[in-house]
């Protein structure tokens, strides 16, 4: 009876000890909505986070949809408390709305967190009719 015991008291400890927190991302924002944007202007945002786990975050890649966004990333571990980043610039190339994802992977639990940039790119002529 010892022996069980002694066993399922280990098992309860190794079981609480492998959920424990590992790193966990918390961004400032998760959108960044640019709104009306002059076609032909790249611009940027900059999505903060803190690590609030316990173990370092380690961001493994970030991708985008298409080559109009260029990403760039904290390539350093992040520790507990500190903060990164994960900057993206979208080109505004082309006249419409738009809703860019960008997609960071990390070591943390759910693996993967999708941010988003968005709004419109006016042309030209209507972004010149919109500053006066």
């Amino acid at each position: 009876m010892k022996v069980f015991f002694s066993a399922l008291v280990l098992l309860i400890g190794l079981t609480t000890v492998s959920f424990a927190q590992k790193g966990v991302l918390k961004f400032k924002e998760e959108t960044h909505k640019f709104g009306k944007v002059p076609q032909g202007t790249p611009v940027t945002h900059e999505f903060v986070f803190t690590n609030t786990g316990t173990d370092p975050v380690v961001i493994s890649n970030v991708t985008v949809s298409c080559g109009c966004t260029t990403p760039v990333w904290s390539k350093t571990p992040v520790a507990p408390g500190k903060t990164g980043s994960v900057k993206a610039t979208f080109n505004a190339a082309a006249a419409g709305p738009f809703n860019k994802p960008v997609t960071v992977f990390t070591n943390t639990e759910g693996g993967s967190i999708t941010l988003y940039l968005n709004g419109e790119v006016v042309a030209k002529p209507a972004a010149a009719k919109a500053s006066k």
